[in-house]
């Protein structure tokens, strides 16, 4: 699969997707965009309902016939993501789930569940929502889980397996959004682990977008992609990066291209950071599997629900 591309996404007629993250011009937007362009019924979720409909616009723009729902999901509020999944729940099974909303670079801050916001967003919510999805990708008897990661995974220092309601020592913003990223790896292989041992038809994957030309470094630092310095990092990114649609292809690998559980896909360029997607590593912390069991377990705990 090393030489990937997006005409060999495959027709998606008669699946359904659940894809988190939707910001208009995203890696979700895109990721959204390619599958409704090849029949799949898209499930859009995001927190901001008026920037949800702005993306399910834009992508009927250019897919006039595409089929497009719009879920409320803030991945930050785990009474959000029950809300959310249960109204999922009525659309029967579910064929992939993308975990591809995060945040990236945030100030400290906690959420209303007491929670570190980037491990919130970036984690927590997406291991309740993939936990509250997991019968109907199951009744799908194919389904995928597949997990944005990130680059960052290999700054991250150290396992984040400390009391998640806890602050310990001095915060800092890019060793935790790493530990998110880490956090990610350890879920999709912990994940897939768990599905194989219990023999359910789903899989686990995870992928990174390389530096793809997205507003999430702005978002994060800022609370905007525009006006001021914003725009000048914003802008900063896109000078520098591949386009956020081709940040989007390794997640429609991982999505759609014959691979095993627990595959990372990602650029196939000089150190990972563009080209067409592939297989690709992870670092010697990511792999390993004690603390991925123990971070399912305080993840477990944290959201109150054990699965599979």
């Amino acid at each position: 699969m090393s030489e990937w591309t997006i005409a060999d996404l495959p027709d998606q007629s008669g699946r359904t997707v659940v894809v988190t993250g939707p910001t208009l011009g995203g890696l979700g937007h895109h990721t959204a965009l390619e599958l409704a362009r090849r029949g799949a019924r898209v499930i859009i979720a995001g927190r901001n309902p008026a920037k949800v409909e702005e993306t399910v616009g834009a992508i009927r723009g250019e897919v006039p016939e595409a089929l497009l729902e719009a879920l409320h999901l803030d991945l930050a509020s785990l009474s959000s993501v029950r809300t959310a999944a249960a109204a999922v729940a009525q659309v029967g099974p579910i064929d992939v789930l993308v975990n591809n909303a995060g945040v990236m670079g945030t100030k400290y801050s906690r959420t209303a569940d007491g929670l570190e916001l980037q491990m919130a967003t970036n984690h927590f919510g997406p291991f309740l929502l993939t936990g509250l999805l997991l019968p109907q990708l199951v009744q799908s008897e194919d389904g995928r889980v597949v997990t944005v990661s990130s680059l960052f995974h290999t700054f991250a220092g150290k396992a984040p397996l400390g009391p998640p309601r806890e602050q310990t020592g001095r915060y800092s913003t890019w060793r935790v959004y790493g530990q998110t990223k880490l956090a990610n790896l350890y879920f999709t292989a912990e994940l897939d682990r768990r599905l194989r041992a219990a023999d359910l038809p789903v899989r686990a994957l995870a992928a990174h977008p390389g530096f793809a030309g997205t507003h999430l470094a702005a978002n994060g630092q800022y609370g905007r992609s525009s006006g001021g310095i914003a725009s000048i990092l914003d802008a900063g990114v896109k000078a520098v990066s591949q386009t956020a649609a081709a940040g989007a292809w390794p997640s429609l690998m991982a999505a759609t291209a014959d691979l095993p559980g627990n595959t990372f896909v990602g650029p196939g360029g000089f150190r990972q950071l563009s080209g067409r997607p592939r297989t690709v590593g992870r670092s010697r912390l990511a792999r390993n599997e004690g603390n991925a069991r123990r971070l399912w377990e305080i993840s477990e705990q944290t959201v109150d629900l054990r699965y599979p």
